[in-house]
């Protein structure tokens, strides 16, 4: 009984923050303004607005073919491909089928789209919908997260297990070289000035700032105890303010003994918060709560707010009033599992995805985690934010 008592105690100091944070400003300006169940099947992980062409870019993993059970039909196999989505409507404009990934973006100059597919980066074609090539890197490069830099026409793919960014040349889909990131990297975000920033998810949190003509790190910025498990990032490149939105902060939970007498390993403390930052010198200016573990985040220079999104379905709104004041304006429910998001500048929209889900199965027999909550078919979901 007192173990169990433990166990309750730790759960509602883990999602106090968050719980707070939801509390706090959830009467506001933006809403959701359109719901497009538009479909579909395979994993997803980031969803990019390319705001010049007016498209949304979704990549849909591949659905391997599954037998017939006693409890179930038999699936056929679904291949890979890339969603793309009119940025008005939601309405689906084509598929470049044959590839995926963790993420795309698009070069508007050269027409060309990236995809940090697997084990290569794919390139297509953005007015034809039709793959160009393949593209490898080093040995041992995961492509995950993916960023275009206009200011000299160049793709950033980011690894986690090489700790490094490879940098592919837009126009001519080649490897211009990597960059030593010092970290995991997870979101990166430039100024359209030469300068690039990522956010590293392992430790405690850091941000890593590059000089992206020298492909080389010039400064590293840890969050100390303010930070932890950070995976988006988002800039104020006109004030030099950056947002790190992190999902735990704050410590280790205390001892817990378990069903076998042991002692259990320690964990991380949730404490979803945002580490605003200087882009200068990486000097904290303050955090701020946030509604849940951030996967996502984007900054509006028109409006002057940060938004994050979390999978437990919210999305957070911090308004920055002055370059060294800052509050969180508002929290939104969006979808449980909307844990990326993408920004539209023109509109000032935000566009998170998701699926709905069933009843998650059992447990085992023998105790231990049981396989979690099927994705029910069809119900892929995009919506749409704003005022």
């Amino acid at each position: 009984m007192r173990r169990h008592v433990v166990v309750f105690a730790i759960a509602i100091a883990s999602f106090a923050p968050a719980m707070q944070a939801q509390q706090a400003g959830t009467d506001g300006p933006y809403k959701v303004i359109k719901s497009a169940r538009v479909g579909g099947e395979g994993g997803t992980d980031y969803i990019y607005a390319d705001v010049d062409g007016r498209r949304l870019y979704i990549t849909r993993n591949t659905v391997r073919a599954v037998p017939a059970t006693e409890t179930a039909p038999a699936r056929d196999a679904i291949p890979g491909r890339v969603s793309v989505f009119n940025l008005e409507t939601l309405a689906l404009i084509g598929e470049v089928p044959g590839i995926a990934g963790n993420g795309a973006t698009v070069d508007s100059k050269s027409g060309h789209g990236f995809t940090s597919n697997h084990p290569d980066v794919s390139m297509f074609d953005t007015k034809t919908l039709q793959p160009l090539k393949n593209i490898k890197a080093d040995s041992g490069f995961a492509p995950d997260g993916i960023l275009q830099d206009a200011y000299n026409q160049r793709i950033y793919v980011f690894s986690h297990p090489t700790k490094n960014a490879t940098v592919f040349d837009a126009k001519e889909g080649t490897v211009i070289g990597t960059i030593d990131l010092g970290g995991v990297p997870e979101q990166g975000v430039v100024d359209g000035k030469g300068t690039l920033y990522v956010v590293m998810q392992d430790g405690e949190g850091s941000v890593t700032k590059v000089d992206v003509k020298t492909l080389k790190a010039t400064a590293h910025f840890p969050f100390g105890d303010k930070g932890g498990s950070c995976n988006g990032l988002a800039l104020d490149a006109k004030n030099h303010v950056l947002f790190a939105a992190c999902a735990a902060s704050g410590g280790l939970q205390p001892a817990v003994i378990g069903a076998n007498g042991q002692p259990q390993p320690q964990r991380q403390l949730p404490k979803p918060q945002m580490v605003i930052l200087s882009a200068d010198d990486g000097h904290i200016i303050t955090t701020l709560p946030l509604a849940g573990g951030s996967d996502g985040a984007a900054f509006n220079p028109k409006t002057m707010e940060a938004f994050s999104s979390h999978g437990n379905g919210t999305l957070t709104i911090v308004k920055e009033k002055s370059p060294t004041s800052f509050e969180v304006e508002q929290n939104i429910e969006t979808m449980n599992g909307a844990r990326t998001l993408t920004l539209d500048t023109t509109t000032g929209h935000i566009f998170v995805m998701s699926v709905e889900r069933g009843p998650a199965p059992p447990p085992p027999p023998g105790g231990g985690r049981g396989p979690g909550a099927p994705a029910i078919p069809g119900s892929f979901t995009i919506l749409m934010i704003g005022k």
